[in-house]
């Protein structure tokens, strides 16, 4: 099954104003519930994610049919490395290395904007890296 491609880039888009808000505030709570939104959309699939769900049930039906759809592998994947970034802020927090905080958000901010802005997925072409690193010699 493949999914729109508008739902991850409507989560990167979600994720890039999370991420922007926490590094304003500093706030340790907003970048758990990011870090849980990653869990989700690693664990379940970027479509069964809160903002995966969100955009499904209120935002597809007001839109045209997708022109785009794609594997939900390498989203997912990718969803894995933001949980990652999310995780190391939140340890910084935890552990007043506010430094660690600021850098691990700001490298997750980074590639949510990619996404959303400009339609590059950095976890999706390192997926697609990887695999091709890992696959058997033909």
């Amino acid at each position: 099954m493949h999914i729109d491609t508008r739902g991850p880039r409507f989560g990167a888009a979600v994720t890039t104003v999370v991420l922007a808000v926490v590094l304003l505030t500093g706030s340790a709570g907003l970048l758990a519930w990011q870090a849980l939104c990653f869990a989700l959309g690693t664990a379940l699939g970027v479509q069964r994610s809160p903002y995966g769900l969100f955009f499904r049930f209120l935002i597809r039906p007001r839109l045209a049919p997708p022109a785009e759809t794609e594997s939900p592998g390498p989203p997912r994947f990718a969803q894995g490395v933001g949980l990652v970034f999310s995780l190391a802020g939140l340890a910084g927090y935890l552990f007043g290395q506010d430094w660690l905080a600021l850098a691990a958000t700001a490298c997750a901010l980074a590639a949510a904007f990619l996404n959303a802005a400009f339609a590059y997925c950095l976890g999706c072409e390192m997926y697609l890296l990887l695999r091709r690193a890992t696959a058997p010699a033909a």
